[in-house]
């Protein structure tokens, strides 16, 4: 494939030296963006848009034509697994992801799909395949999935939640039938990768969105120690074994040590860590991603510089860090306040590099 021109990203991922601090958003290919939403329309739906690989890879390189990013993420839905398993993934708007089945029983369990990703999710490879001839080499490309806790949070209440009742009760209540599902989730989570990096992802991340909804107990149990089983089958085949992956569980601060051991290169922390106190923690083991608030972008591009300065010096001199926010961008920002973000992060850095 094509010489990586601007590799930046990865090798703070590795904690290797850098001339300045590496950016990408996550989200950055979404609805704060025009040109995303008229992609969108022209798609006819969001699902639709996900599985035409020629439109992915148009709302992929949107963000990348407007701002000097140091890497692609992957356009695509941490739902897709799910949905190939079987239980009907649909859109409502202004509601988000619903399933039209569900999984609350063994029977439920025992109905979902054999899938093997290449097969059953060919659209997801394409579209990398897509990409990555489109990058041609100017920056990495990220693939990504939803944690197997994370999409298990969908599949049992059949949709987004704000207590998860339905999922955390089978957790505490059916803990063996929560461990078939995160089994199986894991396993064919690995796949999806394991596919996603032989199509041509340079790099992971794991959404572990709902992960922070769990007790510390629970965490271990239920969210983390599936992550690791991922990352482990990952490292044991020579084919992806050296793509680097990142962790990211929303509300994991106080689990930093834990989710460092896990076996990721790269930690990622929202707005809630204090990325001093992050890098104390576990930053002589792992890179850490983040962490500006997304709430941020609304202020003015004075006060986000501010922001980017502060965070800069909260981590310090020396790699292995990749500035990002500390969740997904809000679809209401000003895409010129990201040119202030970017801005900033890409002339305040260096200073921080220099002895590198």
């Amino acid at each position: 494939m094509t010489e990586l021109k601007n590799d930046r990203f990865l090798r703070a991922l590795q904690r290797q030296p850098v001339d300045r601090t590496p950016i990408w958003m996550m989200r950055q290919a979404g609805r704060y963006l025009p040109e995303y939403r008229a992609t969108r329309k022209q798609a006819g739906s969001f699902l639709d848009l996900c599985k035409n690989a020629e439109l992915a890879c148009e709302v992929t390189m949107q963000p990348l034509r407007r701002y000097p990013m140091d890497a692609a993420i992957l356009f695509s839905d941490i739902l897709t697994v799910p949905d190939a398993l079987g239980l009907g993934l649909y859109f409502e708007e202004g509601e988000g992801p619903k399933f039209r089945k569900t999984v609350r029983s063994e029977a439920d369990l025992a109905a979902l799909n054999s899938i093997k990703a290449d097969d059953d999710l060919a659209y997801v490879m394409n579209a990398v395949r897509t990409i990555r001839a489109e990058l041609n080499g100017e920056v990495p490309l990220i693939g990504f999935t939803g944690s197997p806790w994370t999409l298990a949070t969908y599949m049992v209440e059949g949709g987004a939640s704000k207590d998860f009742a339905n999922v955390k009760g089978m957790a505490y209540d059916k803990p063996e039938l929560m461990h078939g599902l995160l089994s199986l989730l894991a396993d064919a989570v690995a796949d999806y990768l394991a596919a996603q990096i032989r199509a041509g992802a340079q790099a992971i991340q794991i959404f572990d969105t709902w992960g922070g909804s769990l007790s510390a107990a629970g965490y271990k149990e239920f969210s983390l120690k599936y992550m690791q089983r991922i990352i482990s089958r990952l490292q044991a085949d020579s084919d992806t074994q050296n793509i680097p992956v990142i962790v990211f569980t929303k509300g994991g601060g106080q689990w930093l040590s834990a989710i460092a051991g896990c076996g990721a290169q790269a930690v990622g922390i929202d707005w809630t860590t204090d990325i001093g106190v992050a890098r104390g923690q576990i930053g002589d083991s792992v890179c850490l991603q983040g962490n500006m608030d997304p709430s941020m972008l609304f202020a003015s591009p004075t006060r986000i510089r501010e922001e980017v300065a502060a965070i800069l010096a909260g981590f310090g001199h020396g790699s292995g860090h990749v500035f990002n926010l500390g969740h997904g961008i809000t679809p209401g920002v000003n895409p010129d306040h990201v040119t202030a973000f970017v801005d900033a992060v890409q002339e305040l850095s260096p200073q921080y590099h220099q002895a590198d």
